[in-house]
């Protein structure tokens, strides 16, 4: 989440598709007016067939999703704690539970998305309250205040419920990237005691004009900042004592810190009882990696110390539980820098000015910022600039490029006029790929109506998917067929995010991608702006040797390489070309 948003949170017609797909990519296509490049004659490797290749998060397709506005199995939940449906437009609790997720799963949606990771909000217990600061009634529907790290809020579900979604996840070999918050805790409420002075500041508010006024302090007025620098250690909070006797859990929870303590030798401070109950999330239910929030706001150091405890707790889960596992790659951690694009490399630039490679503290991957403003950029442009960074400065390492998030009020496409160009970019680029829920079904996020990030928080847009309502002159069914077949073919093949890009031809915009791993080639050529009134040769020379089977994922139509090209009679916007099982 931003610095400044917590309190204020909140079937294919191909002739349709053809005409508005070439009217939304003009800009790339008239930007290129080269001839093709010259043909490379020689023999190459014969990549292997889709979806033989294993996971890798640096092509991860992650699924982003606000649990309470995805999908409602369960009205039951929809109040807990005395919660009222009192709330300003959207900052209140709309009734989505983690068994809607699963549900979802099980009906195949993210399957046919070709997600790889979904990344749950926080859905540790919430404040029970509400605030109200000037944008009306607001409950942490969103999940990043917390008041009891240890338990799920019920009004998700129950820890039968989390660990169900897990396991369904799994058995899709969907992983699970958990958000977390190191950072700070919910506001005080008229039902919600404060935190102890020991564990939380009030203040000072940051500023951020350096690392001091922007890490040790309050993000915004009334959000308690955890005494994360501390290493004074504190007894547990009165409230949660009280909580976890009335429960029966108290001694379990007590003697699991003891245990927790006398292993590693930290001292009892604030971050150590923190990670402790951020990894139990891990080691109780597998969860494969964790979204850092507000990851300039805390002492890098404690994100390295974090990825320590988090991946041995993984790797004891999968020792534990191999029957569950969706693999043996290791724990996962990306983190949400505030303003960090690719462009800056491993080093992003603080407030005041001092530089911080946030790589070096336990990060696999940042969340790109950039990727919106870049996404405007020539394909060519945007894909090579992208692949050289990740084959260059940041090799080893990832970006997660998103087009519209919870908190992002100047998205790529607010107005969804360009559901179909924000698809091709967005699962085509390299790096991993943020998908928020509904940016693949033209979902509203300029709720004008809402105030402040509730604005881009609307549910889940089920209802326009089952009408088959339009975006403008497409229907959603298409929009959504469109980023099926490119989640799909990215899915199948891990060169597409991880792969090295190439440039083939110009006219029509073609390109190749090669991923050489462990002895294992993975290669894909792309064309883009084909023509919808004539068939299509595409070059593949250089990929794909003469007299071999090739297939287009996007029409599902095959064809043999003949003189270093092929043809293909869809007549639809986009190639997608891969060797033909």
């Amino acid at each position: 989440m931003k610095k400044n948003a917590f309190l204020s949170s909140s079937v294919l017609s191909g002739v349709l598709l053809s005409a508005v797909f070439s009217s939304l990519t003009a800009c790339a296509g008239n930007s290129q007016e080269q001839s093709a490049l010259p043909p490379v004659a020689v023999p190459v490797p014969t990549p292997v067939a889709a979806g033989t290749l294993p996971f890798s998060w640096d092509n991860a397709t992650v699924y982003f999703l606000l649990t309470d506005r995805f999908n409602n199995v369960d009205p039951r939940n929809d109040l807990a704690y005395g919660r009222k449906a009192d709330a300003a437009e959207l900052r209140g609790y709309m009734g989505g539970d983690l068994a809607g997720i699963t549900a979802k799963i099980r009906e195949g949606y993210f399957d046919q998305l070709g997600v790889d990771a979904i990344w749950l909000t926080p859905p540790v217990e919430q404040i029970h309250g509400s605030t109200d600061e000037g944008s009306g009634v607001s409950y942490a529907f969103h999940g990043y205040w917390a008041r009891d790290f240890t338990s799920v809020d019920a009004n998700l579900g129950t820890a039968q419920d989390m660990q169900e979604l897990v396991d369904t996840a799994h058995a899709h070999g969907i992983h699970i990237l958990l958000d977390i918050v190191m950072n700070h805790v919910g506001p005080v409420t008229s039902q919600d005691s404060p935190w102890p002075a020991s564990w939380v500041r009030d203040e000072p508010v940051c500023t951020y004009k350096d690392i001091p006024s922007t890490v040790t302090c309050a993000l915004v007025k009334g959000l308690p900042d955890i005494r994360t620098e501390s290493d004074a250690q504190v007894a547990l909070p009165g409230f949660l004592v009280d909580k976890w006797k009335t429960e029966g859990r108290y001694e379990k929870e007590v003697a699991e810190l003891d245990a927790f303590f006398a292993r590693t030798g930290f001292p009892r401070a604030p971050r150590y009882y923190l990670m402790k109950w951020q990894t139990d999330w891990v080691r109780k239910y597998g969860v494969d990696g964790f979204r850092a929030d507000t990851t300039k706001h805390v002492e890098p150091q404690v994100w390295k110390e974090l990825k320590q405890l988090a991946s041995q707790a993984y790797e004891d889960w999968k020792v534990a539980n191999p029957a569950k596992k969706t693999g043996d790659q290791a724990f996962f951690m990306t983190g949400e820098v505030g303003s960090y694009g690719i462009g800056a490399g491993q080093y992003f630039t603080m407030d005041g000015g001092t530089k911080i490679n946030f790589y070096n503290y336990g990060f696999d991957s940042l969340i790109n910022f950039g990727f919106k403003y870049d996404a405007t950029q020539t394909y060519e442009n945007l894909f090579s600039s992208y692949s050289g960074k990740l084959h260059g400065e940041l090799s080893g390492y990832s970006v997660l490029n998103y087009i519209s998030s919870h908190d992002d009020d100047r998205p790529f496409d607010l107005h969804r006029q360009k559901p179909l160009e924000a698809g091709t970019r967005l699962l085509l680029s390299p790096g991993s790929a943020q998908i928020y829920y509904g940016d693949e079904t033209a979902r509203n996020i300029d709720v004008t109506t809402a105030n402040g990030d509730a604005r881009l928080r609307s549910f889940m847009n089920w209802d326009a998917i089952a009408a088959n309502s339009m975006q403008g002159s497409v229907h959603v069914a298409d929009i959504l067929t469109h980023w099926r077949k490119l989640g799909l073919f990215r899915h199948a093949h891990p060169a597409v995010g991880a792969g090295v890009h190439q440039m083939m031809a110009t006219q029509p915009y073609t390109f190749k991608r090669t991923l050489n791993r462990q002895g294992v080639l993975d290669q894909v050529v792309v064309a883009l702006d084909l023509p919808a009134d004539r068939d299509s040769v595409i070059t593949v020379q250089g990929a794909f040797n003469d007299g071999v089977s090739v297939r287009d994922a996007y029409s599902g139509k095959t064809a043999t390489v003949v003189k270093g090209t092929v043809r293909f009679d869809s007549r639809l916007p986009v190639a997608l070309i891969e060797l033909n099982k």
